[in-house]
């Protein structure tokens, strides 16, 4: 939901007690400016939303005004409940409970049979494959790249030794079966992908990395991408 969006509904919820609230009490409780707040009152009063009221005096919701429901199609609430299931079985574990705990709030505003439809749908994500031990490493590496926290890893390549290295997490990204972490490697001085189930350990460096041109995840992106117009494997993995 956008800034405004959001506003808007917060000036419905607020005008909804059956009496006078003044433009100044909304402005001061929404942080935004009397003339935003007349704005946007006379944008909903156009749209149909029956407020009663002058600048200077106040502002009331006449009864029997309601939101209207959540409507989505059937596709979109399909698509709704699987993508909720994918993260459920693939993600972190935090993660998984908030999009369980996001699907019970749009539940909770549709109408029964659009509920029934959505709760009903035949379309799973089977989570056998994650183990707890998965679910563990990628809610450390979303932590980290929540903070710019410096990660030493331990990472087991293919028919090689294991090896540490320094790292500063920057994404993660999910490839149907496997995820992988995008970072700076500060042993090589350059941008590496790491498969998360590859990495064998993760502790924490006790030191936050800066937010330094040339080593975001925005950087990284913009080679990847140009690695994906020369050719159709992705950037190296380490």
């Amino acid at each position: 939901m956008s800034r405004r969006a959001d506003r808007l509904f917060q000036i419905i919820q607020t005008l909804r007690g059956g009496r006078l609230v003044r433009a100044r009490d909304l402005a001061e409780r929404l942080e935004v400016s009397e003339r935003t707040i007349y704005r946007d009152i006379s944008d909903l009063i156009s749209s149909g939303v029956p407020i009663d009221g002058a600048a200077g005096v106040g502002y009331l919701l006449r009864e029997g005004f309601d939101l209207p429901p959540l409507m989505f199609t059937r596709s979109e609430m399909e698509a709704l409940a699987l993508g909720a299931r994918m993260v459920q079985a693939w993600a972190s574990a935090d993660l998984g409970e908030a999009a369980a705990e996001a699907l019970v709030k749009i539940a909770a505003v549709l109408p029964d049979t659009d509920r029934s439809r959505m709760e009903q749908t035949r379309l799973y994500a089977p989570d056998c494959v994650q183990t707890p031990e998965d679910r563990g490493r990628l809610a450390v590496l979303k932590a980290a790249i929540d903070g710019r926290t410096v990660l030493t890893i331990g990472y087991q390549r293919p028919n090689a030794e294991p090896e540490t290295r320094p790292i500063w997490p920057l994404g993660l990204f999910f490839w149907g079966r496997v995820w992988s972490l995008a970072a700076w490697c500060e042993l090589r001085q350059d941008f590496r992908t790491f498969r998360v189930d590859r990495i064998l350990s993760t502790n924490d460096a006790e030191r936050r990395y800066p937010h330094q041109r040339g080593r975001t995840l925005a950087d990284y992106l913009v080679i990847q991408r140009s690695a994906e117009s020369a050719a159709t494997a992705p950037a190296s993995v380490s």
